[in-house]
């Protein structure tokens, strides 16, 4: 049809030749506001005035899942503004619907080794801006240890990113207080695993300089084994520290029966 004869036609013959070229994008379920306003501009270039066809056009480029998300304005539309109530409705019930995906997304992840300004911005580009700023900051302050949530709970005026810097100064002091402790635990627990492990090198270097050390020595050892036996019992069985020095030892390994030799 050439431009003469479009204007000649009637309005309304007019009317509907632009209804029918209106080229509406498919509806984006996570950015309903924006469809909405690419749609009014549609309207704006077809001359698309009426109410009635605005909330027609709506309804025949939502899909089953977004219609049920305003079933009853499908059902009994109101008498007037169906195209605004519709709008309204679409924009309002699926945002919240979206946040509380993005929500139960964000309450999964964890801040691990990162600092918490860097937890912040991770859980920023995974909501982008389909979450409040409000809702970001309860989420990311609910992921944080325990320590630092009770010293940031009296930051809820200032800025978001202000409270994430001085989290990150409160974290790193923590840390490295944790380090020390742990390092301290460790050179205590060190220290006497040392201690043992000397006590029983001494045992063994004891009860190896106890044994013979050639054939003369067991055949004298056996000659005078009737007569000291009895002694060798005993000290066999008293510790390297009571051996050497006897009531002065100030260290004593078990078994040992050094008190009950005196007694005898």
């Amino acid at each position: 049809m050439t431009d003469s004869q479009e204007i000649n036609t009637s309005n309304g013959e007019r009317s509907q030749i632009n209804r029918v070229a209106l080229k509406v994008p498919p509806f984006w379920t996570d950015e309903p506001e924006l469809w909405f306003a690419q749609l009014e501009g549609q309207f704006t270039l077809g001359s698309i005035t009426q109410d009635s066809t605005k909330y027609a056009y709506v309804l025949s480029h939502i899909e089953t899942k977004q219609a049920k998300e305003i079933k009853d304005l499908i059902t009994k539309p109101p008498e007037e503004n169906k195209y605004e109530s519709i709008k309204k409705a679409l924009i309002q019930r699926l945002s919240t619907s979206q946040e509380q995906q993005i929500r139960q997304l964000l309450e999964h992840e964890e801040m691990g080794d990162r600092r918490p300004s860097q937890f912040l911005r991770h859980l920023q580009a995974l909501a982008s801006s389909a979450i409040s700023e409000q809702l970001l900051r309860t989420l990311w302050m609910g992921r944080l240890p325990s320590q630092l949530q009770a010293i940031l709970a009296t930051r809820n005026a200032d800025k978001l990113e202000d409270v994430a810097e001085q989290a990150d100064r409160i974290h790193e002091v923590t840390c490295r207080a944790t380090t020390v402790a742990s390092m301290q635990s460790t050179t205590n627990t060190s220290v006497e695993d040392q201690i043992a492990e000397l006590n029983k090198k001494l045992e063994r270097l004891e009860n190896r300089l106890s044994r013979p050390r050639n054939r003369n020595n067991q055949r004298n050892r056996s000659r005078s084994r009737s007569r000291k036996g009895q002694k060798e019992e005993k000290e066999a069985d008293i510790c390297y520290f009571h051996r050497r020095f006897k009531e002065k030892a100030r260290k004593c390994t078990q078994p040992c029966n050094f008190k009950k030799a005196l007694e005898n």
